[in-house]
């Protein structure tokens, strides 16, 4: 059975010439709005015949350089630099964002596992559906920006997956390459079937996600590989003409093989990270200690790494419970193909 119309309407026109800024408007009713909507900002940058590339933020709200990156294109980009149209959302979930969280406080929804998405259920599956019908299928190329928000921090990356489409999988991984982050990378996730990622990939479009950093906050080094990311991806995908501005450090490549790759804490305590961000571990090697916070005297928990690489990402508060990520690590490989 088809769904039924988005119940979202769009205040700009995806194929008129020029620049628009408007809002992606979702009707709610609710304690503090009987006639609402929540309004979610977006701009068209629409420049003649071309490629299409969706650029998108705050799918997880205390994400920022995405959301920062973004904000600052929507009013510098001009249609006499584009060829074709850019789609720029800065704050996916808009709710979450405004709050400053994870997730949605409408419905406690976390967008990033929402996907396809649903017209008649949550506002946050509303959403997700609008993207899924509406906004990807009208698009070639999608940059998805996260980072680590407020309880990680990540080495700054731009990824693809690893896909049954080999030539989808090589211009997927050919942006990835392209954004000049730091690294480039190979992601393997733990869940991916809700994800905007393979919404987008079973569409059968280009997607590069990105981590940028971490902490709930943004720094002039994260937004500065962010934005000379996002130049980078349109230059890539011919939207914007220009050169592709390198790292100044050559570009390492990482590679996700399994879920080895992810270290969760089976405990409750305070965290004590004993390797920092980008350094090399080997196998074996005690990367964290979990100290029990109910006594003193007691022999922390040691836990330890399950294969060689470079811890990519780790737990950003000393606060840890029971099945949080507290170090992941990828190992680094020559190409990435």
């Amino acid at each position: 059975m088809s769904k039924r119309p988005s119940p979202i309407a769009a205040t700009v026109d995806f194929e008129a010439d020029g620049v628009q800024h408007g809002f992606l408007k979702l009707p709610i009713s609710n304690d503090e709005s009987a006639w609402g909507a929540v309004m979610i900002p977006i701009t068209v940058v629409k420049n003649g015949e071309g490629p299409t590339a969706l650029l998108t933020g705050g799918n997880h709200g205390d994400e920022y350089e995405g959301i920062t990156a973004l904000h600052k294109l929507s009013s510098s980009l001009s249609a006499e630099d584009v060829t074709g149209r850019v789609i720029i959302v800065p704050m996916m979930n808009t709710p979450a964002a405004q709050a400053g969280k994870r997730t949605s406080p409408m419905d406690g929804g976390n967008l990033n596992r929402s996907f396809p998405g649903d017209p008649d259920g949550s506002v946050t599956e509303k959403i997700a559906d609008y993207f899924t019908r509406t906004l990807v299928p009208m698009s070639d190329a999608v940059l998805d920006l996260h980072s680590g928000g407020r309880t990680l921090d990540i080495v700054p990356f731009a990824a693809s997956h690893v896909l049954d489409d080999a030539d989808q999988q090589r211009r997927a991984l050919g942006g990835a390459k392209a954004f000049g982050a730091p690294y480039a990378m190979i992601m393997f996730e733990l869940d991916a079937e809700a994800l905007f990622d393979t919404a987008v990939e079973r569409q059968g479009k280009v997607f590069v996600a990105t981590e940028l950093g971490g902490g709930g906050t943004s720094t002039p080094e994260s937004l500065a590989i962010t934005e000379r990311g996002i130049h980078n991806f349109l230059v890539h995908f011919g939207l914007v003409a220009g050169e592709i501005e390198a790292p100044v450090e050559p570009q390492v490549y990482l590679d996700m093989p399994d879920a080895s790759c992810y270290v969760q804490s089976e405990h409750s305590g305070l965290l004590e990270l004993t390797v920092a961000l980008g350094e090399t571990v080997e196998n074996g090697q005690v990367i964290a200690r979990v100290y029990d916070m109910t006594r003193s005297g007691a022999t922390p928990i040691e836990y330890r790494a399950e294969r060689d690489g470079l811890l990519m990402a780790r737990r950003f508060p000393a606060n840890v419970n029971m099945g949080d990520t507290i170090a992941v690590i990828a190992e680094v490989v020559d190409s990435l193909s």
